[in-house]
């Protein structure tokens, strides 16, 4: 696709088909994302990516944990709190959602079981985990996020959908001990991945993105 088209057409996806994505299409957005810039050249990025019945074991022990009740621990502290046009956003975004499936403002039931969906991967066939390196700090997460959107970009032109995941990065010890990841490596996000179910009502909405001039600020003297 042309990039412009390309990076319009990302979406997260939150229902998704069963099919396996071929691994010559893994292969080449693999490698293109591995062409994300980084400080110093480091690429600090690491995927643990699971495929066939390795993400069915995983959705069904990550879920059972979710639904535990375990309490989140997350390798990198979650926002300490939305103020003002964030809060407005967030707000927004999670109305349209729940809206999208027929959720009332107030059925914080039904609410909750939706995302509790994060944690069986809203039925895709792939989840991947990101890691850094802790000794990078901050810049080998920056670094990380640049990765990430570089294989979400590169996903979406190779027609395969995804959608980003800070909700398993809670349980990042659960995760750890999981995949076997070393504790100097420090869990970003998940992100799970394949093709995406298009008739799905909650594939259905987009989130407004604010206007340029929100955003920056020109300096001319």
């Amino acid at each position: 696709m042309e990039f412009g088209n390309v990076i319009r057409a990302r979406f997260s996806a939150r229902a998704f088909k069963a099919e396996q994505v071929p691994e010559p299409v893994l292969a080449r957005i693999l490698d293109l994302a591995q062409c994300t810039p980084s400080w110093c050249n480091t690429q600090p990025w690491e995927l643990v990516i699971t495929r066939g019945r390795a993400t069915e074991r995983l959705r069904e022990a990550l879920y059972a944990h979710a639904r535990s009740g375990a309490a989140p621990a997350p390798d990198f502290p979650f926002p300490a709190a939305y103020e003002g046009i964030y809060r407005d956003r967030r707000k927004v975004c999670g109305v349209q959602l729940y809206q999208s499936l027929g959720i009332g403002k107030d059925d914080r039931a039904a609410a909750a079981e939706q995302s509790l969906e994060n944690f069986r991967c809203f039925g895709a066939p792939h989840a991947a985990i990101l890691t850094t390196e802790e000794k990078l700090g901050p810049y080998g997460l920056l670094d990380c996020g640049l990765y990430l959107q570089s294989f979400m970009l590169a996903a979406v032109d190779a027609g395969v959908d995804c959608i980003a995941q800070a909700a398993l990065a809670s349980y990042a010890p659960f995760l750890r001990e999981y995949f076997s990841i070393p504790t100097h490596r420090r869990i970003v996000c998940g992100l799970s991945f394949g093709y995406a179910e298009r008739s799905a009502a909650i594939n259905g909405y987009r989130t407004e993105r604010a206007g340029v001039d929100q955003s920056v600020r020109f300096v001319d003297i």
